[in-house]
């Protein structure tokens, strides 16, 4: 039987090499939707977020009392409940947001990754490392939302945080940023398609690194094993 994973693991898995967005590929039609701007981003992200740290932390508590036959449809009515109480909390608090993210909110329940993160991990794993699942996991799903949500709004309207107000409060309007004044505007960043090309910027960007670390290691570990190599290496250094 394996170990189970440790928690600096789970997190790295959550926040880099098991990324919902940039590695599983997962939940992409609200991203790709509501990232064009990085308000809209972070707002859900955060709703997202909440969502995988309740329902995964409620399955691995009540793991032992749900029965294998029916544990997919078990899963979805607690996520279901979870993101109904999220979205009556964002339109009671934060209306205006709400209007803005719309439909996307309920439609979380949907959302591929927070019910694969209850089947292949939460309901095998205890409270703890479920919920640092769940928080990571959403923690990397929120990220990618708001850098995406950052290149497009930039690119679209020159601006950054432009309707920070929605999610802060009126305190928040001087938050904007004009980065590019008497800007024109690109549509295309705005659009869906210009969603597809930031997110593939994005993938390719997490490859490059991911085949740079690999490289990197594969040659430390062959000047490891080669000492003639290693010396050379520390003059080279000197």
């Amino acid at each position: 039987m394996p170990s189970p994973m440790s928690y600096g693991q789970i997190s790295q898995a959550g926040l880099w090499s098991h990324n919902v967005a940039l590695g599983q590929l997962l939940g992409l039609c609200p991203l790709l939707a509501v990232s064009n701007t990085v308000i809209n981003g972070l707002g859900l992200g955060l709703a997202t977020l909440l969502t995988l740290v309740i329902s995964n932390t409620l399955v691995a508590l009540l793991r032992h009392w749900i029965p294998t036959e029916v544990r997919l449809p078990v899963f979805v009515l607690i996520i279901a409940s979870t993101v109904t109480a999220i979205e009556l909390l964002i339109k009671a608090y934060w209306y205006d947001l709400y209007g803005v993210l719309g439909i996307f909110i309920p439609l979380i329940v949907t959302n591929c990754a927070i019910v694969g993160r209850a089947e292949a991990f939460a309901s095998r794993q205890n409270v703890g490392r479920a919920f640092v699942d769940g928080l990571t996991m959403g923690i990397g799903f929120t990220l990618v939302l708001v850098i995406l949500g950052s290149l497009r709004e930039l690119i679209s309207q020159g601006t950054l945080l432009d309707g920070a107000d929605l999610m802060f409060g009126e305190i928040a309007h001087h938050f904007k940023f004009v980065l590019i004044e008497n800007y024109h505007g690109f549509l295309l960043a705005a659009l869906p398609p210009g969603a597809f090309i930031g997110l593939g910027l994005l993938i390719a960007l997490k490859k490059t690194i991911d085949n740079k670390l690999i490289q990197h290691a594969q040659a430390r570990k062959i000047i490891a094993k080669q000492p003639q190599a290693k010396e050379s290496l520390v003059i080279n250094q000197s």
